[in-house]
């Protein structure tokens, strides 16, 4: 670091003394001397780490216990991109005398891998910035002197390697009752394995969909601040999965490995999964023991309007109704109602009647978790995966035009939620 701080010394502070200079002529261009400042202060940055990195090598040209198994094999030159630059600095291939294996002793102490060419607090940056914009801006941030290409970026979101989620804690969380969201989102393929492969089908769309599986457990909902009458989940952890690279019962298996191994599974007395009906969401029934499906109040409510919006203003009694067949009585009373409903429709009105069949369907389909729902509705907190999707998926990958490659949605998903624990 000596001859980096001498340098500081001999140039960096003639050149401050220049700025400052400047800047006293014409102090209304606040903003260019604090960005030439700013800017001769990183250099002199990545000096330094350049000399500490350098030393560190010539270190280990001259260590005498270095020399009793290990010779010099050859001197590299090597760049590394750091968040605050490149920098590029001396590195030697050592070689063992005996077994004529070669290393590089230097990347050895460092952690680094010997084809790395980003360090850690980089990788950050351009994680962070690419898991909440782009690609482009990821590489545009990685590092405060320099960039790197989105390929780059792509190629390190495909690469990244998850860490387990079943660690178990040396002391488990007693609770008596789980919430579980469940809803999803679908993403737009470039491809489906390889350029070109998307065809149309009879309605001219194309098989250019993946659904995205986002689902949050948590231990209930409670306050944002004293009196406020926004709410916020206690301990929610979020879990992601793509359709393409990991089933539904490997996905739920790996949600209720991490339950069982966070909680106590002897204190837990129910488990609700809430969700919109979707058929992956049934996989979610048979992973654990004390599991109840019950139904997103908003997708129920969307579908008893669907029955009853041609009713006008009787429509909330018409609702209030068909809300406490669903409670009380069975499908058969259900149809009925339905029925007595429809004979309201004005003659040809198609599309209302279509409505009404869609509504029926929907709830006869979730007939018991739509029963759950209102049978528990003061003990429940309403679903909020619908939100959860707009704000942690859809605002990154389906809010703006976008193509997505099968690896690179699934990782993607799976890093967004990362970013949220």
């Amino acid at each position: 670091m000596v001859k980096s701080i001498q340098h500081f010394n001999e140039k960096s502070v003639l050149i401050f003394e220049k700025l400052e200079d400047e800047f006293l002529k014409d102090p209304s261009d606040i903003a260019s001397y604090v960005r030439r400042v700013t800017e001769e202060l990183h250099k002199t940055g990545i000096r330094m780490i350049e000399e500490t990195l350098g030393y560190l090598d010539e270190m280990l040209n001259e260590s005498e216990v270095r020399k009793m198994s290990w010779v010099v094999d050859r001197h590299e030159t090597k760049q590394l991109i750091t968040s605050l630059g490149s920098v590029n600095y001396p590195k030697t291939m050592f070689k063992i005398k005996e077994e004529g294996k070669r290393s590089y002793i230097l990347d050895l102490i460092m952690g680094i891998d010997p084809h790395e060419r980003m360090t850690e607090d980089a990788e950050a940056r351009l994680l962070e910035e690419a898991v909440q914009t782009s690609y482009r801006r990821g590489g545009e941030e990685t590092s405060i002197l320099d960039e790197v290409s989105k390929q780059t970026v792509m190629k390190k979101i495909h690469a990244l390697q998850f860490p387990p989620e079943d660690e178990v804690l040396k002391e488990k969380k007693v609770v008596k009752v789980l919430f579980i969201d469940a809803d999803e989102a679908h993403i737009s393929l470039q491809y489906r394995n390889r350029k070109g492969d998307l065809v149309k089908n009879d309605r001219g769309r194309k098989n250019n969909h993946v659904i995205e599986k986002l689902v949050y457990c948590y231990e209930g909902i409670e306050e944002e601040a004293p009196g406020s009458k926004r709410h916020k989940l206690i301990n929610p952890h979020y879990f992601c999965s793509d359709s393409s690279s990991e089933d539904n019962k490997d996905f739920w298996g790996r949600i209720y490995a991490y339950i069982d191994s966070h909680y106590d599974m002897g204190q837990i007395e129910k488990i609700y999964v809430n969700g919109d009906g979707g058929a992956w969401m049934e996989e979610g029934k048979t992973g654990m023991s004390g599991v109840i499906v019950t139904m997103d109040g908003f997708d129920l409510q969307k579908s008893l309007i669907k029955i009853t919006s041609h009713l006008m203003d009787s429509r909330f009694d018409a609702i209030s109704e068909l809300r406490k067949i669903i409670m009380y009585k069975n499908k058969k009373d259900f149809n009925g109602y339905v029925d007595f409903v429809k004979t309201y429709l004005e003659e040809g009105d198609v599309k209302s009647a279509e409505s009404i069949e869609e509504g029926r369907e929907y709830i006869l389909n979730n007939w018991m978790p739509c029963k759950v729902r209102l049978s528990n509705r003061k003990k429940l907190p309403g679903c909020s995966a619908e939100g959860h999707v707009s704000h942690v998926l859809a605002a990154r990958m389906t809010s703006r035009p976008m193509g997505w490659s099968k690896r690179g949605a699934g990782q993607m998903g799976r890093l967004i939620v990362l970013f949220r624990r």
